[in-house]
């Protein structure tokens, strides 16, 4: 029988490159469970955040990844869409509450539930036990929240879809881009470059990337944008681009955002969608009469459901989206952690896991 053993964090020092190789045990079995055999996760910066216990107290002994992909080794008997041997993967949730009387549940909004259980660092309900990710050799999950993954997507290329990628198809699916529709793409990296990616996938007429300096120019313009803009390096860059954006998605974060500039990029009825997430969780404050004047939306997103990652999966096997990954022996996560957080990523690390035990 296969053990399940994975890169723990046992303090906040994990968070430093400083996880330890160990057993763990998985929550206990139901018939809606599968076990998943990892070849493949994808790094997160929440990977970071929650080993540091940034967003709330972690607990340790903790195994993060939540863009998992591998091989369904077991199968519960009430699974009925996967079969052992199945290529699978799992993003950010294993578990909704299923309610009836949940709205999100109720209502196809799985992935906002508020009883949801996190991939890794959760606690399932009923004395089942805790949620441990994909920084290891075995994933238990429940199967409904586990897509298969097509043919055409290799499992380098679709583990980070399962995070970043949807966080981004799911919004830009949401606010009707394609065709007609200029967007904007604030901050180039791991979730950034996704937006470039969908958005020209999904046939929006302009894509502009948007970031603090020149340094990613050619290759948010390699990845698809129409045009770029440094805004720390022209002062006038709001005004000159002034009412001509329908979407700005926001994939950094911070208080000292510059959104009343962000605001005023957008046409009449434009929409930010805020995607990233600091630590503070501050937002900075804007001038109530551009958002009136303007009938703007001001809005925010986390990943996509199950059902809308299959979706974008289909939809990047047909216009051949692959993102920019670098793959990474995952003996070497903890190296990859102090990578990831030296912002050296173009764009998207992925754990690879050679298949031994």
């Amino acid at each position: 029988m296969y053990k399940f053993e994975g890169w723990l964090g046992h303090d906040a020092g994990a968070a430093e490159g400083k996880m330890v190789w160990g057993e763990f045990e998985p929550k206990k079995w139901n018939e809606h469970d599968i076990d998943i055999r990892v070849t493949h996760c994808g790094i997160c910066g929440t990977d970071v955040h929650v080993l540091r216990s940034d967003w709330g107290p972690t607990t340790y002994p903790c195994c993060v990844g939540h863009e998992v992909v591998g091989k369904a080794v077991r199968v519960g008997t009430a699974v009925k869409s996967i079969k052992v041997g199945d290529r699978i993967g799992v993003g950010p949730q294993a578990r909704s509450c299923f309610r009836d009387d949940c709205y999100e549940c109720s209502s196809g909004k799985v992935n906002y539930c508020p009883r949801a259980v996190p991939t890794f660092n959760g606690t399932y309900p009923d004395g089942e036990g805790r949620s441990f990710g994909g920084f290891g050799n075995y994933v238990r999950t429940d199967s409904r929240f586990a897509v298969k993954i097509p043919d055409g997507l290799t499992s380098e290329h679709a583990a980070p879809m399962l995070c970043a990628g949807s966080t981004l198809y799911a919004s830009l699916k949401k606010y009707r881009c394609g065709p007609g529709k200029t967007v904007g793409i604030v901050g180039i990296g791991g979730l950034g470059h996704f937006g470039i990616l969908f958005a020209k996938a999904l046939d929006a007429d302009r894509i502009v990337a948007i970031s603090r300096g020149s340094s990613k120019r050619d290759d948010a313009l390699a990845l698809g944008a129409d045009d770029f803009i440094a805004t720390g390096e022209d002062p006038e860059w709001a005004s000159k681009n002034e009412r001509t954006l329908d979407l700005l998605l926001v994939t950094s974060s911070g208080s000292n955002m510059p959104i009343d500039q962000y605001m005023s990029v957008l046409k009449t009825g434009g929409s930010i969608i805020q995607l990233g997430a600091d630590p503070g969780g501050q937002h900075p404050s804007f001038s109530m009469l551009t958002l009136v004047f303007k009938g703007l939306n001001i809005a925010g997103a986390i990943c996509g459901s199950p059902s809308e990652i299959e979706e974008m999966m289909d939809l990047a096997v047909k216009k051949n989206v692959k993102p920019w990954v670098q793959t990474i022996p995952i003996t070497e996560a903890n190296q990859a952690l102090r990578d990831l957080e030296a912002g050296k990523p173009r764009y998207r690390f992925v754990l690879v896991n050679d298949g031994s035990d």
